[in-house]
């Protein structure tokens, strides 16, 4: 499978002990004298990041992990398949790879085992270690769950194609404007199982001059307003962001949604073309967005043991250079003191080659914000499914 499809990928809990989750801080338990298999889901694309590192631990590691298994699934379907598996008392998943979509649902639910402050003596000086954005993601969206383990600045950028849009929109209305005079030629993917979408959802009321940016269902009037105005422009809303760079790679569409990541890597694949454009509209703030590891409750004592020690592990400098990947989640390490010498000579060279030189002057000078919090999250993308995209025929 190719880089593209990692957020279209198709795809609880074992018999045993359900984890403490008392507000006073637990024991973190012995480590188990003999190898325990592991099985680890990905929702959103970071096992493309990641997996070097889990490899690398089960090597170091033989007398801890005897097997790890990898499973995929779509970001929309993980709360509800891990709710059911948890009412019937059984699951094959240890831990969970995923953007604030998935885990926003699945904290809705209650699906997640505590991790901090009960086990935080597992991850020694981990709020001085982490980026100050990836610190605040890890406050605010993992609200103790779940453990950021990459960030990026995210989006929303629109990405075009120069050949054909002559004069990039440099506004929400100069956009609205274009997507009008020029129909089906914009788009963008369903919000709740695609970062560009999420970011540009997020990123309108910044855009838009709205109320109350953080408030989708109080302080969103432009945005919302906008949304609908723009919708008929589009011919279609896709389940992931993969369509959409592959519609525009083959000529489509002229301009769609996208991030850092989504930007360099279709580039690097061949799925975009090297000479796409990209550009911000007035107003522009930057909306970031994180992987998270998250364990669902219920995970006997011995492997959740094992999974601590795992996550730590993932946040130390050697393994957070393999995030740089190939751009696909630029840049990627969510810790302090990981420059892009560290990562491997091939990610050096495809960042090189297809990273972007106003990037540093983008992130330097506009603001970051946080994603939603995930109860509002949640909120935002069932407004959007009933009001925006039920509303146009898939």
């Amino acid at each position: 499978m190719t880089r593209i499809d990692r957020r279209q990928v198709v795809g609880g809990l074992a018999a045993g002990a359900v984890l403490s989750t008392r507000g006073a801080r637990a024991a973190v338990s012995p480590l188990p004298k003999t190898p325990v298999a592991l099985s680890i889901i990905d929702v959103g694309g970071a096992l493309a990041l990641l997996q070097a590192g889990f490899d690398a631990y089960k090597a170091e590691k033989p007398n801890l992990v005897s097997k790890i298994t990898y499973v995929k699934a779509p970001a929309p379907e993980l709360a509800g398949k891990i709710k059911a598996q948890q009412d019937a008392g059984k699951s094959d998943l240890d831990l969970v790879l995923t953007s604030s979509d998935a885990l926003s649902a699945g904290l809705e639910l209650g699906l997640w085992a505590k991790i901090f402050p009960d086990f935080q003596e597992a991850f020694p000086n981990i709020e001085a270690n982490y980026e100050p954005t990836a610190l605040q993601l890890f406050r605010a969206q993992a609200q103790g769950y779940g453990v950021v383990c990459a960030y990026y600045p995210s989006g929303p950028i629109l990405e075009y194609a120069p050949e054909r849009v002559k004069q990039a929109p440099k506004s929400a209305a100069e956009l609205l404007a274009w997507a009008k005079a020029n129909p089906n030629r914009f788009m963008y993917a369903r919000p709740a199982n695609s970062g560009p979408g999420k970011s540009f959802l997020m990123g309108l009321p910044f855009l838009l001059g709205d109320n109350d940016p953080k408030d989708p269902i109080k302080g969103w009037d432009k945005t919302w307003d906008y949304l609908k105005e723009l919708s008929p422009t589009i011919e279609y809303y896709p389940t992931g962001t993969g369509v959409t760079m592959k519609e525009f790679g083959e000529g489509s569409r002229d301009i769609i949604v996208s991030t850092t990541g989504w930007d360099i890597n279709p580039r690097y694949l061949g799925i975009v073309p090297k000479s796409a454009a990209i550009g911000t509209l007035e107003g522009f703030h930057w909306v970031s967005d994180a992987f998270f590891m998250a364990v669902p409750k219920g995970v006997p004592q011995d492997r959740f043991a094992v999974l601590l020690d795992l996550m730590a592990y993932m946040l130390t400098p050697k393994i957070q250079a393999y995030t740089y990947d190939e751009g696909y989640l630029y840049p990627g390490p969510a810790v302090k003191n990981v420059p892009l010498s560290m990562a491997p000579q091939k990610s050096q060279d495809i960042i090189a080659e297809f990273g972007r030189p106003e990037y540093a002057k983008l992130i330097a000078e506009n603001p970051i914000e946080l994603s939603l919090t995930p109860d509002k999250l949640v909120l935002a993308f069932r407004r959007w499914d009933e009001e925006v995209g039920s509303k146009k025929a898939k």
